[in-house]
């Protein structure tokens, strides 16, 4: 027997309202649907298919939105078991690296006092091509040593402290993501703050500015766009020195430029399409400012103009302007951002952008792409998984091989 993961929302949705004390009138009206609508929604009739409309509930109820969408998904399948089995010993890691940062008494090393940061520079920078590779599973791997590692050289005097700092930013941030994708948002908060308490020794505006947009990637994933505005306009003030006149910094505008995506975003999610826009075609200003070739995979944002489109197809889907957000950014060829993570979100949310255009043959062979491509990203993607549940609700016959085989490792059956 299936059990759709729309169902499992809608079952939740129903606690959640009735928890509230609202009826489904006051629950429809508040986003803008009708009752009926609202009761097929709980019934597992229709799809939750938008992270606007999920954000909005969670927050008209006062519920998390991770839990609202079941997660974590402990997917058996391309991995899944084994990058939560680690989950553990970075969650230990990153509570040490945290009392470590704000200078808690009695905190020993827990391996040997010997420090050797080019090799774990190396580790970091292979942690963040697995990051940029979609590979979930070996970026959950290698992160709980390396993290540990760093701990020590954060306790070891003389073992080049501001080096160790910058390496503990970007393996927390690395961490800040994956956490959030395998669904454990407060686990990635934790890491966006390690990030964040680096940065802050390191006193570098560059750096605070990356670790701004990795406390607003934590804080979507928490259903919260106003504070993910609040934060990225205040990095934007900060960086705002480095980005004008003839002494401006390529990096400095690069983050920039990736800040005014994730504003984008939080702006969709939040129904305000026309700011979404606004900020789109601000980024759009900044890639175009950086060149064609302009890929910022150093400081993990992956800023460029194909970015920007990646961003835009997303917001188009939240907004309900699909095929605007597909339009947004001509003369952009995807496959050729360097990052399989940013390729991988843009397919999903190019098939969710089909779908909602009556497109759900193409939407199933987009995905399915995307799935060969980055399997565990794909199936455990909250948003392709609402995807794939409706389009089974609705059928694709001439693609019911395809769609079968995305249900049967999304691990939709029960």
């Amino acid at each position: 027997m299936a059990r759709t993961s729309d169902e499992h929302i809608g079952t939740r949705v129903r606690i959640a309202r009735s928890a509230a004390g609202l009826t489904q009138v006051e629950l429809a009206d508040h986003l803008g649907h009708t009752e009926a609508w609202m009761a097929s929604v709980e019934r597992g009739r229709l799809p939750l298919d938008r992270y606007s409309l999920i954000t909005a509930i969670a927050e008209r109820c006062d519920v998390d939105v991770v839990w609202l969408l079941g997660q974590p998904y402990r997917l058996q399948r391309a991995g899944g078991s084994l990058a939560h089995a680690h989950v553990p010993a970075l969650r230990t890691a990153l509570r040490r690296a945290g009392l470590i940062l704000s200078g808690h008494p009695g905190m020993d090393p827990q391996g040997p006092p010997t420090v050797d940061l080019a090799a774990m520079r190396q580790r970091s920078a292979t942690a963040n091509s697995a990051r940029q590779a979609a590979h979930l599973p070996r970026v959950a791997t290698l992160l709980p040593p390396l993290i540990e590692d760093l701990n020590t050289a954060l306790l070891v005097e003389g073992a080049g402290r501001e080096d160790a700092l910058r390496l503990m930013a970007d393996a927390a941030r690395t961490a800040r993501m994956c956490l959030n994708q395998l669904g454990y948002p407060d686990l990635a908060w934790v890491a966006a703050e390690v990030a964040a308490g680096a940065a802050t020794q390191l006193g570098d505006p560059v750096v605070m500015a990356a670790v701004a947009w990795d406390r607003c990637g934590a804080l979507l994933h928490q259903a919260s766009p106003r504070e993910v505005v609040a934060v990225a306009d205040a990095a934007l003030r900060d960086l705002e020195p480095l980005t004008v006149g003839r002494r401006a910094r390529q990096e400095a505008v690069s983050l920039r430029g990736a800040l005014h995506l994730r504003c984008a975003i939080a702006h969709a999610c939040g129904g305000r399409g026309d700011d979404a826009w606004a900020r789109i075609d601000a980024a759009l200003e900044d890639s175009d400012r950086l060149g064609e070739q302009w890929y910022d995979v150093e400081q993990q944002t992956v800023f460029g103009r194909g970015v920007v489109a990646v961003h835009a197809a997303e917001a188009g889907v939240e907004v309900g302007q699909p095929d605007a957000g597909l339009r947004r950014v001509r003369d952009v060829h995807i496959g050729d951002v360097p990052s399989r993570e940013r390729r991988t979100h843009y397919a999903i949310d190019r098939a969710r952008a089909l779908h909602r255009m009556g497109q759900s043959p193409a939407a199933v062979v987009q995905l399915r792409e995307a799935a060969a491509d980055a399997p565990y990203y794909v199936y455990a993607d909250p948003m392709s998984r609402a995807l794939v549940s409706d389009l089974a609700r609705v059928g694709v016959p001439s693609q019911a091989s395809a769609l079968s085989g995305l249900i049967r490792h999304m691990e939709l059956v029960s």
